[in-house]
């Protein structure tokens, strides 16, 4: 049976350059944000209940979630917020349950960015694993990637969970600060291959 692994961390952290190495290393990667953006891509399934729960302004001209819309209700208002997440969350789940029972690799990685803030998925997963990095670099890397401005990272950071409460809830931490990709690979095949030992 496949191991699962949780993967989380902080926006800017680099928890994808990491998730793409576990593929390499032959890991079966779930991402739920890609799930999520299918679900809410034009006749995905979430569309018509977000229709229905916020009005036909949230959804763009060619069918699909105005994301920019979307994003600024749930920035402002938490009841929005909780509102999207009652519609996305079981589908979401539902769709990781699906590809994770019928994973054959050694191990499932589920990349969860808000694992630690959910509270939902840990049950889900035998190990959680987290990419952390200082918030000045994580600033840095995203206005570097985005052009988003400071505040509008820090916006989001502000919404995150804290770097010493998504540690203390990891089995393993990927420390991505001050480092190059190379010497970020040799941390993730040590862990991988630390995991995959005989007990």
């Amino acid at each position: 049976m496949s191991l699962r692994i949780g993967l989380t961390g902080g926006i800017g952290s680099g928890k994808s350059t990491v998730a793409a190495r576990l593929v390499e290393r032959g890991a079966e990667l779930i991402d739920t944000d890609a799930i999520a953006r299918n679900l809410t891509l034009a006749g995905g399934a979430a569309i018509e209940p977000i229709r229905e729960a916020f009005g036909a302004g949230f959804i763009d001209a060619g069918g699909a979630l105005d994301r920019t819309r979307m994003r600024e209700a749930a920035f402002a208002d938490v009841e929005a917020k909780r509102r999207l997440e009652a519609i996305l969350h079981p589908r979401i789940g539902e769709e990781v349950e699906r590809r994770a029972a019928a994973s054959v690799a050694p191990i499932t990685v589920l990349d969860i960015p808000l694992l630690v803030e959910s509270g939902r998925w840990r049950s889900r997963v035998d190990r959680v694993w987290v990419v952390d990095c200082s918030e000045e670099t994580q600033l840095t890397r995203v206005m570097a990637r985005s052009g988003w401005t400071e505040s509008a990272v820090r916006a989001v950071l502000d919404q995150q969970a804290t770097r010493a409460a998504r540690r203390a809830a990891a089995d393993a931490v990927i420390h991505n600060d001050g480092i190059g990709l190379d010497a970020l690979r040799r941390e993730v095949d040590a862990l991988w291959e630390r995991t995959l030992a005989p007990a």
